[in-house]
């Protein structure tokens, strides 16, 4: 199990454990309209937009992004609705660290080793 420490903020007193049950990973996925030039430029803008904000992309339309727990996800998801673009589908899906381990992936018709989970935990 995956298991990092950080220090409480806003005041609190001790550290916290931080198991792979509560840090989370977020996967967004969507399917926006491509057939105008402003519908192109629209869904151009919100794959930067999902870049500029620490997500990496897994397909074409699926990006995702690790956090630290369901505040930071309630964030990302924030961000998100800000920036949404005028047309098209988009959902957001949060998974335990500990479900992210068990993701199979087959890749040229042969299984992948999966993606190494990351070491630290990152605060800003």
């Amino acid at each position: 199990m995956t298991t990092l420490y950080t220090q409480h903020s806003k005041g609190q007193e001790g550290p916290t454990w931080l198991s792979s049950y509560r840090l989370m990973w977020i996967l967004v996925t969507f399917d926006l309209p491509v057939e105008t030039r402003k519908q192109r430029k629209a869904a151009a803008d919100f794959r930067l937009f999902l870049l500029d904000q620490g997500y990496e992309m897994s397909q074409l339309s699926n990006y995702m992004r690790f956090c630290n727990g369901q505040e930071q996800f309630n964030a990302h998801t924030r961000r998100i609705e800000s920036n949404l673009p005028e047309r098209g589908d988009i959902y957001i899906f949060q998974f335990t660290d500990r479900q992210y381990e068990n993701i199979t992936r087959f890749s040229d018709q042969s299984r992948r080793k999966r993606k190494k989970n990351p070491s630290q935990l990152a605060l800003f």
